[in-house]
């Protein structure tokens, strides 16, 4: 049985020797879901995204944006090179962390094979919108 705190949250521990990783939003990634979305009634949502090996082109390498409130990334291990809207192109590696303002357009330019991040969106059903260029 879980209880949940003050502010409607349950208590979540999410074990690494359980995990499982699934296909998610990219073709090039696997996703392994923390449990955030269900212990937040859905407020936010947190995953490890890591690079699956595969080589495809994918929607989210042109610019897009997220309709979300809240987006953190955390890079765990790897490098990956980012370019945002009025911001230039960032190569983020291991302990790097951003925070990406509501809906700035982004596109992903490259990662390593072996790029794994700690992504935070809140809600947890976002969605993804692909743009023009800024």
């Amino acid at each position: 049985m879980t209880e949940k705190s003050e502010r409607g949250f349950d208590f979540v521990h999410a074990k690494a020797s359980e995990a499982l990783w699934n296909p998610g939003l990219r073709e090039i990634f696997e996703y392994r879901d923390l449990g955030i979305e269900k212990g937040t009634g859905g407020r936010y949502i947190a995953h490890i995204i890591r690079a699956n090996g595969k080589k495809a082109d994918d929607e989210v390498q042109k610019w897009h944006r997220h309709h979300c409130d809240f987006q953190l990334v955390l890079v765990l291990e790897g490098w990956g090179e980012f370019e945002y809207e009025g911001q230039g192109i960032h190569r983020l590696e291991p302990g790097d962390c951003v925070l990406q303002p509501p809906k700035i357009r982004h596109r992903e330019i490259a990662c390593s094979e072996d790029f794994k991040v700690l992504e935070i969106v809140s809600p947890a059903n976002f969605s993804t919108e692909i743009t023009k260029a800024p």
